[in-house]
């Protein structure tokens, strides 16, 4: 059995999305999710480590630097999937809509797993940057979170949802023409 390089959607109709995709190369579509999967945690990771350091510096109540983490996952979650979607051509309100399409539900999922599991660690919220529980759990947390949303991600790939509404824009095959 020989690998199919291709990605694993197909683009037909309106109809034909969301359903399970005929014949997709299950090494590709793993790969494609854990792909998926590292480029949400990328973004996730660079807010949440910014929202915790900034709630830990300034003493923030565990309620504020949560919602300061999440805000500004879901910020940075989107930015990393907005600019390669603006440098291929994209106009801005479309790579907003393929962004939220394709992020959402796999930021929410490494969101409420590594907020859960930061609260569960005895002291973890409040313990200053300086010491191995901060870090220590912030890494855990993220990378439990990222394990969680792996199958979020293979199974809206396999779908055809997901990154797989920006794959082949972040391939560099997305269109100049509809930059604006």
């Amino acid at each position: 059995m020989s690998a199919d390089p291709s990605p694993p959607h197909q683009h037909g109709s309106a109809s034909d999305r969301g359903k399970p995709q005929a014949g997709i190369n299950r090494n590709a579509l793993n790969w494609l999710a854990l792909n998926a999967t590292l480029h949400c945690l990328t973004g996730c990771s660079i807010g949440e480590i910014l929202g915790m350091i900034i709630g830990a510096e300034f003493g923030m109540s565990s309620t504020a630097t949560i919602a300061l983490a999440v805000v500004l996952a879901f910020l940075f979650g989107y930015l990393l999937t907005m600019l390669p979607l603006r440098d291929a051509g994209i106009s801005w309100g479309r790579a907003i809509r393929l962004a939220l399409a394709s992020d959402t539900a796999s930021i929410a999922v490494m969101e409420i797993v590594d907020n859960a599991i930061m609260l569960a660690i005895p002291g973890a919220m409040s313990a200053s940057m300086d010491t191995p529980l901060f870090w220590g759990s912030l890494v855990f947390s993220l990378i439990v979170a990222g394990i969680a949303a792996y199958p979020v991600n293979r199974y809206l790939l396999a779908r055809g949802r997901g990154h797989a509404l920006v794959h082949e824009h972040h391939e560099g095959r997305g269109r100049r023409e509809d930059k604006r």
